[in-house]
């Protein structure tokens, strides 16, 4: 009996020298890739949630997270301007390498689109008259798919328990979800999102 403690005792320390829960937040820097004769520029939104990592072998490690990430653009042209936020859930999935104080980690990242909206102002006047400019502010997730997959690359710095670190996840599947019947000036859009982010592992 004493020994099946020790045992079970043992499996416990090992599991939790091995697995790591924490907490993370940071900042985006984000945009939309592939819209047609429209300037988008990076908007700065955030991404908060938790972070699980596995110690596999020597500096290996599995680490997913679950996020809260707000994404999207600014579109600018003669006839708009106007901000799209991209509400979704990520879940990235990454292998990691430590080697000392730093770390260097790369996966897939999959969303899900919770929600969209448009603010800003369009173009309302009728042809030939003096350009009038009104706000609009919409809901707008039936133009784009639920799901996005990204790839994710980045690197950081562990301070005991706390992880500085850096990360692109770049959009590899279409998000658009607004075609015409020809399809042959759709754009394709992507999603594109450098991130900087603190985070904190918990117990240890």
């Amino acid at each position: 009996m004493k020994r099946l403690v020790l045992l079970l005792s043992g499996l416990l320390c090992l599991h939790a020298a091995q697995a790591q829960l924490g907490v993370k937040a940071g900042v985006n820097a984000a945009v939309l890739d592939g819209k047609i004769d429209q300037n988008t520029d990076y908007k700065i939104y955030y991404h908060a949630g938790l972070l699980y990592q596995y110690s596999i072998v020597g500096p290996l490690s599995i680490q997913p997270e679950l996020l809260y990430s707000l994404q999207g653009t600014e579109t600018k042209s003669d006839f708009e301007n106007y901000d799209t936020k991209l509400h979704y859930l990520n879940l990235p999935v990454l292998a990691k390498i430590s080697l000392g104080p730093v770390f260097v980690e790369a996966g897939p990242q999959f969303g899900l689109l919770l929600m969209a909206r448009d603010a800003g102002t369009l173009l309302v006047s009728a042809p030939g008259a003096t350009a009038q400019y009104g706000s609009t502010s919409r809901q707008v997730e039936e133009q784009y798919k639920k799901g996005d997959f990204s790839v994710c690359a980045g690197a950081g710095l562990k301070l005991g328990p706390i992880l500085l670190g850096g990360r692109l996840n770049a959009g590899v599947n279409d998000i658009n979800d607004v075609k015409s019947v020809t399809g042959v000036n759709d754009p394709k859009l992507r999603n594109r999102v450098f991130q900087a982010y603190l985070a904190v592992q918990l117990g240890q």
